[in-house]
């Protein structure tokens, strides 16, 4: 409804509620211009009317939804079922062009529009979450380690010699992979034990470096969000290095934007050295359908050639699916629930101590890790060797999903690599242990449950003395070392 549809209608309804119709229709145009003008996330999150009055405006505006369109090509936006259609609010082009997934469509206009506009907001939200300085992000639809190897792809054209990644080791196979996918050959470089915390070697990374030569090493690739008692990076340290020896630097940020920490750590690492790009999953920071990933960086035209990378076109729903949520949230939407996320970790690092006095375990010291905690299993490994895993399959068994149980001893090739002690983040950890995590979303009565079942579980192992037993049987369940296991 434009001025002139108005206009026609009050020769049909009386012009006084018209106009108050119009002014209803107004307030959400306001809306509409705001983030078209500023590009930002709304401070106050919209309504699904608006929101969805917005996605309308936008599918019209594509070539398969004029009302007179003929099309003759072989990509149309022609979709045979009407929900799949409505499931993607009939935008149906996806992103990008062949030669570049940041480019206009000539006929879908709308479409480009919601990838700019998500891109925009996106870059808002980083800066918001404590990256300040970032300069340019795109939403790619590929998961974290597919948009890693995206990045050392570029990277392989800027530096053609280089055949090595340093990487210091964390035990998760897609970061692992997407080095072995993209053609280089990675350099682990084991952890150092401080305390109960596993923290990145710098003297080894620098070490390997000049063993290496510097002309053949393609980055570093560093980590931020981890599974405890490994830490992020020491990511300031890594960046000067970078920088003195000219190496670029590709940070792991997975589920990083959450923790305003991990969000210091790469301020500050692009402040006193480098860092080209860092990378963060859509999922698990915002909450949204697997499948999508935010590369952002610091360097506009080096973002830009990661995007020109991509070959084809690419799916929008991604970028639909976190429009929608920002937008739905809005910026106090969004603080509030990184807000609540802290609050969780505080509450569940508590309830997770007093846990294990009672079982005569402990929670590990990782003061550097925001997100995730480790409670020892030292004790109940010595009841039996499957003690531990017979723990992991019972928490599985019992609806627990996300924590990890993890043994002593255990090794895994990935790719012809053999990593010893697989899931510790290192060849021999002192103690085998549980870990849990605080992640956004999270709710106290997720806590609550969650330690109920443990604590139900942790007492079967209790020796009975009327019977003599260390171990339960088992409910007839396989074996897990994690409730639900953790790849990404």
């Amino acid at each position: 409804m434009n001025g002139e549809n108005f206009g026609a209608s009050e020769r049909l309804v009386n012009a006084a509620y018209v106009r108050q119709g119009a002014q209803g229709r107004r307030a959400h145009e306001l809306r509409l211009r705001a983030l078209l003008e500023q590009g930002k996330c709304p401070e106050d999150g919209w309504d699904e009317s608006t929101i969805e009055l917005f996605l309308h405006e936008l599918a019209i505006m594509d070539s398969n939804n004029f009302l007179g369109n003929c099309g003759v090509g072989e990509r149309e936006g022609r979709v045979a079922s009407g929900m799949v259609a409505r499931r993607h609010y009939r935008l149906i082009h996806g992103i990008g062009r062949s030669g570049d997934i940041s480019a206009v469509q000539p006929k879908a206009a709308g479409s480009s529009l919601l990838n700019k506009l998500t891109n925009s907001v996106v870059l808002d939200i980083i800066k918001l979450a404590g990256v300040r300085t970032v300069t340019s992000c795109f939403v790619v639809p590929m998961a974290t380690g597919m948009s890693l190897t995206l990045c050392f792809l570029t990277l392989r054209h800027k530096r053609p010699k280089a055949k090595y990644i340093i990487w210091p080791r964390i035990d998760q196979k897609s970061c692992f992979k997407s080095m072995i996918t993209a053609g280089f050959e990675p350099v682990v470089i084991e952890n150092v034990l401080e305390g109960d915390e596993l923290r990145t070697d710098v003297k080894a990374v620098e070490a390997k470096i000049q063993d290496l030569g510097a002309e053949n090493v393609l980055c570093v690739h560093s980590t931020t969000s981890c599974f405890a008692p490994r830490v992020p990076d020491r990511l300031e340290e890594l960046a000067v290095i970078c920088s003195n020896y000219d190496i670029p630097h590709i940070v792991n940020n997975a589920y990083g934007v959450q923790s305003s920490k991990c969000m210091h750590l790469i301020q500050q690492g692009a402040r006193v050295g480098r860092i080209d790009a860092f990378i963060q999953s859509l999922d698990k920071n915002f909450m949204v359908p697997v499948g999508g990933a935010i590369i952002a960086g610091f360097n506009d035209s080096f973002i830009l050639d990661i995007s020109k990378m991509y070959p084809g076109r690419a799916s929008a729903s991604p970028s639909l699916d976190v429009l929608i949520t920002l937008l739905s949230l809005g910026e106090s939407g969004y603080r509030q629930l990184l807000k609540e996320r802290k609050e969780m970790f505080s509450y569940l690092s508590s309830q997770l101590r007093k846990l294990a006095e009672v079982y005569n375990e402990r929670l590990l010291n990782t003061p550097h890790n925001p997100i995730s905690l480790a409670l020892s299993l030292e004790n109940l490994d010595k009841h039996s060797d499957m003690a531990v895993t017979q723990l992991g399959s019972m928490l599985f068994t019992r609806q627990v999903s996300g924590a990890r149980v993890v043994p002593l001893g255990s090794s895994q090739t990935v790719n012809n690599y053999t990593f010893k002690g697989f899931m510790s983040h290192t060849n021999y950890y002192p103690c085998a242990y549980l870990n849990a995590a605080s992640a956004i979303g999270m709710k106290k009565q997720d806590v609550d449950l969650f330690l109920k079942r443990l604590d139900k579980c942790m007492k079967t192992f209790r020796k009975e003395k009327s019977n003599g037993k260390d171990v339960p049987e088992m409910d007839n369940c396989t074996k897990h070392t994690s409730a639900g296991e953790a790849e990404d």
